[in-house]
């Protein structure tokens, strides 16, 4: 599996070295005894690895059979998996399965199934911890609704978090949805909700960790 940078740290990866050398050359310039720029180098490098290793991006093909299933959409751990009614896209009892990233997870965020976007809402809302279950309807949050091949709706939304206040969205209306693919990127630690038909068939169970775009999570029934 090859790991690349993703687009969405190149800025931030580029503006945070400049400012650990300017502190760090600082230090080691004025800062007596050295014990203290060794300390200040030291605890630079293992921050700036933290970042770079929180903006990787591993290219990833599913290699299952792709007909009608269900793949997590980001890497962590399932967090919520329960029969709900969803009131915003749907408007109907479904199955949410809930998987949550913390900071060390990669952050990407692929598409749950084969289909076609057919809409995109943000949610303006608060920042509360992303585990908590409110969060799925009160914190900030992007809505991607997709017609799966079968000509079933399911939801995909990134939630933020108290710490992730920034969610990206590619996705957009009209545009082919492919489990290889990347529908955003949320910053820092967050979780994503899938809503799936209530007779879809569900492969993990809460506390299972997941792969985005590899693990298989469900498969919807043929239609």
């Amino acid at each position: 599996m090859k790991v690349k940078l993703h687009r969405e740290g190149v800025n931030i990866l580029i503006i945070l070295m400049l400012i650990l050398v300017v502190i760090n050359l600082s230090a080691w310039m004025f800062i007596r005894p050295v014990a203290v720029p060794v300390t200040f180098t030291v605890i630079s490098a293992v921050f700036y690895l933290l970042v770079l290793n929180f903006f990787r991006s591993p290219l990833r093909t599913f290699r299952g059979n792709r007909e009608n299933v269900i793949v997590s959409s980001v890497d962590g751990t399932v967090v919520a998996l329960e029969e709900v009614f969803e009131p915003e896209v749907l408007k109907c009892r479904c199955r949410q399965l809930s998987v949550f990233m913390t900071i060390f997870n990669v952050h990407a965020n692929w598409f749950p199934i084969d289909g076609e976007v057919l809409e995109v809402k943000h949610h303006s809302g608060r920042f509360m911890s992303a585990n908590l279950p409110k969060s799925s309807t009160e914190n900030e949050r992007s809505t991607i609704v997709i017609r799966a091949r079968n000509g079933q709706i399911i939801v995909a939304r990134q939630i933020a978090g108290a710490v992730a206040r920034r969610i990206v969205t590619y996705a957009e209306p009209g545009d082919e949805a492919s489990i290889d693919w990347h529908m955003g990127f949320i910053k820092f630690g967050s979780r994503v909700d899938i809503f799936l038909p209530l007779d879809a068939e569900i492969y993990v169970n809460i506390g299972d960790k997941t792969t985005g775009g590899v693990t298989e999570v469900g498969r919807l029934k043929q239609q």
